[in-house]
């Protein structure tokens, strides 16, 4: 969750972005009052691992509300996940709800109008279903940074923390976005994770969002796995809502 496209289109009303879709959050806060539903139609992954094949649908649903200041509350979930496995030749299948997550969003001053950051942590709880939910409580730190490089792109960096159960796993991402029209981006995507029991893995991907209206936006886009451990491929088609003044 990671394009933003309010700095981008600054003449597309007063929507600061959406945090869809990719890695990250865009460093800017609503406003008090305002607010932004942002929903995947779903989002999918699949994932190939000695001889297993597992592929998972998810609604995933971000609630963002603006509080005041440079500060925004945000709450999350995925209401409806599928999840499909084949393992020796044993098909399984499960349904189910995701955990909650709540999360407070930092917007930072910064001394130009092309550069901007943000700070965002949060806690997910264990409370999804039994296929979709975490071991552990997990409690997310994560810093945002762009810069507008020029009138069509806009470059951002990525830096995430998750500890759970005591150990820790880190996501450092990189974005471009191109400007193609008004209405239309084009992003790209790389990433390095590692995950808490000290696997790596590497992903990169590309997407497009289309600025509907000044309210609505629409993307779809994918990742690929290109090494280490990760999933091997990530989709994601979804819509987001701005409800501001």
């Amino acid at each position: 969750m990671w394009v933003w496209f309010g700095i981008a289109l600054p003449a597309l009303a007063d929507n600061p972005g959406y945090d869809r879709p990719g890695y990250g959050f865009t460093p800017v806060a609503l406003a008090a009052g305002e607010m932004t539903i942002e929903q995947g139609l779903p989002d999918w992954s699949r994932d190939r691992s000695d001889g297993a094949v597992s592929s998972q649908y998810s609604t995933d649903s971000l609630l963002r509300l603006g509080i005041g200041g440079p500060v925004e509350l945000q709450l999350g979930s995925s209401p409806w996940n599928y999840l499909r496995q084949n393992a020796d030749g044993i098909h399984s299948r499960s349904r189910g709800h995701g955990d909650t997550r709540l999360g407070l969003k930092l917007a930072l001053p910064s001394a130009g109008e092309a550069f901007s950051w943000g700070l965002l942590s949060s806690v997910e709880f264990t409370d999804g279903a039994k296929d979709f939910r975490s071991d552990e409580r997990q409690y997310l730190l994560g810093a945002q940074f762009n810069l507008q490089a020029n009138q069509r792109n806009s470059l951002g960096a990525y830096l995430e923390e998750v500890r759970s159960g005591g150990r820790d796993s880190t996501t450092m991402a990189f974005s471009d976005n191109y400007t193609l029209t008004r209405t239309l981006t084009l992003y790209t995507e790389a990433a390095l994770l590692h995950s808490a029991n000290q696997a790596s893995g590497t992903v990169a991907g590309a997407g497009l969002t289309w600025m509907v209206n000044p309210r609505v936006q629409v993307d779809a886009g994918f990742d690929h796995r290109l090494g280490g451990t990760a999933a091997e491929w990530q989709s994601n088609l979804g819509v987001s809502v701005y409800l501001g003044h």
